[in-house]
Order: C-alpha cells, then sequence, then structure tokens
C-alpha cells in the first residue's frame, strides 16, 4: 500500500504544481500564439515579456516596495516580538494568561474590520503613500502571532540556563541576548519568516494605504496590471513569476531555520 500512498503525494503534487507551470509556460510563449487556442505548446520560447515588465511596467519599482515593506515589518516585529515575549514568558506579570488570551483573540479580527480606523490614522499622521504606512500596519497584525510563538519557544527552556546567567552576573538583558535569544533562533527565525512572508504577500493594506506607484507593492501593482484594450496574458504571467519569486528564494534559504523553530515548539520544559 506503500506505493499507493505515494502515487497519492504525486498526485496532489501535480495539481499543486500545474497552475505554476502552465504561468511558466505562458511567460515564455510568443504574444500572437497566445491567442491561438488550438495551439498547446509554443513554438518557440521567449523572454519578451520578461523584457516587457522589467523595461515598461511599474513591477521593478513595487518589487523594491515590497521588499523594503516586508523586511521592515519583519525587523520591527521581531524586535518587539521577542522582547514583549521574554517578558510573558519569564517574567512574574500579572494576568498574564489574560494578556496571552487577548493576544491570541487579537488574530481573530479580520483586516476589513480595522482597515477604515487604520486608514484615519494613517492620514491623520501625515504616512498616506508610504512605506511607513504598511510597515506599521503590517506590524500591528504581524506581532500578535510573533508574541505568541517566540513566548511558546522561549517557555520550552530550562530556567536553569538563565539562572547561571544570573550567578555569573548577567542581567535580564543580558541573559535574554547571550543565553536565550542563542538557544532559540530557529524559533524567531521561524516566526520572522512567516511575519516576511505574510508582509509580502499583504493586498488590503497596500492597496487601501498607497495612491501612486512610489509606495505600491508588488501585489498591487499585479492587481492594477497595465492593459486597456486587451488582456497581457504573457507580461501578467512573467509579473507574477517574478513577483512570487523572491519569497520562494527566502524560503528555500531559511528552510533548514524553519523546520528547526516549528520542531523547537514541541519541546517541553
Amino acid at each position: 500500500m506503500r506505493w499507493l500512498g505515494h502515487a497519492l503525494v504525486l498526485a496532489a503534487l501535480a495539481v499543486w504544481v500545474a497552475p505554476v507551470g502552465w504561468h511558466v509556460v505562458t511567460s515564455l510563449t510568443p504574444e500572437a500564439e497566445l491567442l491561438d487556442l488550438g495551439a498547446t505548446w509554443p513554438s518557440r520560447l521567449t523572454l519578451e515579456h520578461y523584457r516587457a515588465v522589467v523595461a515598461a511596467s511599474p513591477l521593478p519599482r513595487a518589487l523594491l516596495n515590497s521588499a523594503a515593506v516586508a523586511v521592515g515589518t519583519t525587523a520591527l516585529a521581531t524586535g518587539l516580538g521577542t522582547l514583549g515575549a521574554y517578558a510573558l514568558a519569564r517574567l512574574p506579570l500579572p494576568g498574564r494568561r489574560a494578556i496571552m488570551l487577548g493576544i491570541v483573540l487579537s488574530t481573530a479580527f479580520p483586516a476589513i474590520a480595522t482597515v477604515a480606523p487604520l486608514y484615519l490614522m494613517v492620514r491623520g499622521l501625515g504616512l498616506r503613500d508610504t512605506w511607513w504606512a504598511l510597515i506599521l500596519a503590517d506590524t500591528s497584525f504581524a506581532l500578535p502571532l510573533m508574541l505568541w510563538l517566540v513566548a511558546g519557544f522561549m517557555r520550552s527552556l530550562p530556567r536553569e540556563l538563565e539562572e547561571a546567567a544570573f550567578v555569573d552576573g548577567a542581567g535580564r538583558l543580558g541573559a535574554l541576548r547571550h543565553v536565550v535569544l542563542p538557544a532559540v533562533a530557529p524559533g524567531v527565525a521561524a516566526a520572522a519568516l512567516v511575519t516576511f512572508l505574510s508582509a509580502w504577500n499583504e493586498f488590503l493594506f497596500a492597496y487601501t494605504f498607497t495612491a501612486t506607484e512610489a509606495s505600491r507593492t508588488a501585489p498591487v501593482a499585479l492587481a492594477l496590471f497595465p492593459g486597456v484594450f486587451e488582456v497581457p496574458w504573457g507580461d501578467i504571467a512573467a509579473a507574477a513569476l517574478l513577483t512570487g519569486a523572491p519569497p520562494v528564494l527566502v524560503v528555500l534559504f531559511l528552510q533548514r531555520h524553519l523546520v528547526r523553530g516549528l520542531l523547537a515548539g514541541a519541546l517541553k520544559e
């Protein structure tokens, strides 16, 4: 029966890969052949769609905006989340369980329910159509998950590690920096990777808080991709693949840390 399980896995993988493969073929097909309904495979491969996207579309600027917003959100959420998670995991805070419950419940609110007040705040602060508007908005949604995940990783550490650091004269911040963070680094990296992917793919805030190409991110640029009299399917496919490439490369580069981080939360103190 093992072969049946392998066949089911391969079939599921083929279903998942098929749209991506279709995008790849479409992006490499000449424009004239895309409208030929009788053709199933291009007569030749071309990079004209990629050249058009890079040279004559707002996507390169949008990719830069997405990278800046995703990196800024990840850095801010990771910094604040690590400090907050340490306090929740190690300090004798009154009502800690209620705080953790509130953090978990805050993730239940859909983004659409908060976009209106956040828009008024962003406009009032003069941050509309800036990277900071998206970074702060994305961080507000990424921080609860970061706190919950990293606090779970820190609670799995034996307290004796910190106690030994205290005996050696380290303070709270010193123990956090030299003992706790190195031990939970895979978990923090996993949480940071999830935050990065979420910020890269975020659409609602990016669409609402931006007005020009100066700050529009890649998902918004794809949604507003130029096409007046006809749909440029080849250009859209090329743009979609270029937009999806950075997250895939990041995941491939950090997959070892991601797996270690996900397994770290399974350990018990």
